[in-house]
């Protein structure tokens, strides 16, 4: 089993879904995580330290305003003093088409989906600088490598993702830093799972596999990109889609 101990973890977007899962599971490998969510966001996970010996902590804060970044970095520098992992999985997401995108929303998605991930990469880089490397992870989307029609805004900041991933792995390698991306097909969420109401076979029929990922599926891929068994892999986008055709 792959293993996380001693190793410092930040997990953007944790209350629940993916989050909730990446969160959970780095916590159960054995790592501090710290995680972050909006101060109106309820966490479906406990505080407090697992069995494992891993811990999770609540941390409320806003990724698209810089001081709320700022101040949860310097509390992680506080606390433990250098930090191993990012795991940017926060984003948005909405479904339009071309003619329908409004710029105040196209906006607002870009804002949370790329700008303010490649704010908590510049702090997170900073310190992990100083204590010897680490492992960043960017939730990309199979949309973002192979567009989607009905989905050209979120295509765009996925696509971005993307790019900016591999741009800052070849920036940060000196640093020993990794970078990756996770791009998911479509995952069982509980908001997936009912907004979709019904219409499971329609979509299923497209992945090979025959089924929707778990969000536990995706954890996985980030536990191994998070886990010194991945310290040869940066500048990749790891595709977890069960081989979806869009």
């Amino acid at each position: 089993m792959l293993r996380l101990e001693n190793k410092i973890c930040v997990v953007t977007g944790a209350a629940r879904g993916i989050g909730k899962a990446i969160a959970e599971t780095f916590a159960q490998a054995g790592a501090r995580v710290y995680s972050l969510d909006l101060p109106s966001a309820e966490f479906e996970t406990q505080e407090g330290r697992l069995a494992s010996g891993g811990e999770i902590i609540h941390v409320r804060a806003d990724i698209t305003a810089s001081d709320s970044v700022r101040a949860t970095f310097m509390r992680v520098k506080k606390e433990c003093g250098k930090l191993d992992v990012l795991a940017n999985n926060a984003a948005i997401i909405s479904y339009e088409m071309l003619g329908m995108i409004s710029k105040d929303k196209l906006r607002k998605m870009f804002e949370v989906d790329v700008f303010a991930m490649i704010e908590m990469m510049q702090y997170a880089s900073r310190l992990m600088a100083k204590s010897g490397g680490g492992s960043i992870i960017n939730m990309a989307s199979i949309v973002g490598t192979n567009g989607a029609a009905g989905q050209l805004a979120y295509s765009a900041a996925k696509g971005a993702v993307v790019a900016l991933t591999k741009s800052a792995a070849k920036e940060l390698a000196p640093q020993n830093i990794r970078v990756n991306a996770v791009a998911p097909g479509m995952v069982a969420t509980k908001r997936l799972v009912a907004e979709m109401s019904g219409r499971f076979e329609e979509k299923t029929g497209n992945i090979g596999l025959g089924r929707m990922a778990l969000p536990e599926d995706i954890a996985n891929v980030y536990l191994f990109l998070a886990s010194d068994s991945a310290s040869y892999v940066s500048g990749q986008i790891i595709g977890a889609d069960g081989c979806m055709v869009l």
